[in-house]
Order: structure tokens, then sequence, then C-alpha cells
């Protein structure tokens, strides 16, 4: 049996976890532990490494909400030197990096909120494919995959794919961004947005049919000119 003391010892250990606040226990497994470690003593560079981590990612999803270059600037300036001030409000509830993105998606909303003539955001409802109630294509879609092996048409379908993710309402440019560019899981999307984890993945799906059916689109007119690679060369010299 183990002595009164080795007992006591472990009790008293087993006391001091329980004690330690939730945010600290949270850190000991977030990848930006560190990060936040550095920001809450306030070190020397630890502005520069939360903007070496943070700002690229940060601005992509400002500028993807916005549609602004100078609005999402303003937007990753304002929340970055918030978050360097007022870190101590970082509780450890979710990852630093979920709690930061949802910081710059409200900012970016509010921006897009206030703009004077704001245009009017396309209904996905009213351009995603149609579907039978078994689930398939009404319309059958052109299967643009093989092109992205194709070096002669992979810069023409980078800005296709571009071009239709600016089409997408902002609320699925963000999880597009998030989920399909910056490799968030969908629980992550789900706590930097504010939503369900099942709306992320709602969001996600129909932004990929929207993207698609706009590629499908594209290449099926890309194909149909003249001269164009693996289309008709009638007329062609």
């Amino acid at each position: 049996m183990e002595s009164h003391d080795v007992v006591m010892e472990r009790r008293g250990q087993e006391s001091a976890v329980a004690d330690v606040p939730r945010t600290r226990r949270r850190l000991t497994v977030d990848r930006d532990a560190d990060l936040v470690e550095r920001l809450c003593r306030h070190e020397p560079g630890a502005t520069e490494a939360l903007v070496a981590v943070y700002g690229d990612r940060v601005y992509r999803l400002a500028i993807g909400i916005t549609g602004n270059h100078s609005d999402a600037e303003e937007v990753v300036q304002d929340v970055l030197w918030s978050v360097v001030r007022k870190i101590d409000t970082f509780r450890g509830e979710s990852a630093f990096g979920s709690w930061l993105y949802r910081i710059v998606a409200n900012a970016a909303y509010q921006k897009l909120r206030h703009r004077p003539g704001r245009r009017g955001e396309i209904s996905l409802d009213e351009v995603l494919p149609p579907f039978h109630e078994s689930g398939q294509h009404v319309t059958p879609i052109a299967d643009w995959s093989p092109s992205v092996d194709d070096p002669s048409r992979q810069t023409e379908l980078r800005m296709a794919l571009t071009a239709s993710i600016e089409e997408l309402p902002p609320d699925y440019r963000a999880v597009v961004l998030l989920h399909d560019v910056e490799g968030l899981s969908n629980v992550e999307v789900a706590e930097s947005l504010g939503i369900t984890v099942a709306n992320a993945k709602s969001r996600t799906h129909r932004a990929r049919l929207f993207l698609r059916s706009r590629l499908a689109v594209y290449v099926g007119s890309a194909e149909a000119m003249p001269g164009a690679v693996g289309g008709s060369t009638s007329g062609a010299i």
C-alpha cells in the first residue's frame, strides 16, 4: 500500500491540475500556444510573430468577405492591433486561430454592412444546377477535371476559379476560403464564423456545387471556341 505522504502528494498534484484555468489547459494542445504565451507576456517580437503567422491568412479571409482591398487591409490592421492589446480576453474556449478568424470575419461583415451602395448578392438557389429527387443532376454537368492536369489550361482555370469564388455571397466565400484554402476542419470553420457544424458543411457543399457548375460552363465555352485546345478546329487554318 502507498504511504500516507505519497497519497497526499498525488492528491495535491491532481488538485493543482484541476485548479489550472481552462484557458491554460486548452493552450497546452493549441498549436499557437507558444505564440499566445508570448503575446500575453508582451514579449518583444510577439506582434511581428503574429503578423508573420496570420497576416496573410486573415487578409485572405477579409478580402474574401469584403471584396475590397482597402477595406480588407483596414480590417486586418484594426483586428491585429486589437488582438495584441486585448490578448487577455482570449479564454481558450476555442483554438486561437479560430478565435482570431471569428474576430476578422465579424469586422469584415460589419465593414460590408456599412458600405454605401452595397450591391445585391446573388442567391445560390437561383444559380445552382437543378436536381432530381434522387439527388442526380437534372442536366448533366461537363466533367472538367481532366483539364486540371493540362498545363495549357491551368492558368485559365485558376483565373476562372478566382472569378467564380468572387461571385459567391460573402458567407459562402468565407467558408470556402477557410475550409478549402486555409485547410480548417468543419468544426474550426464553424467556430471561426459562429455557425453550427452542420451549417458549415452545408455551405461548403453548396459553394462547391456552384463553383463546379461555373467551371463546367467556362470549360464548355472554351472548348467550343474555334482553335481552342481540345475544342472544335472548324475555321482554323
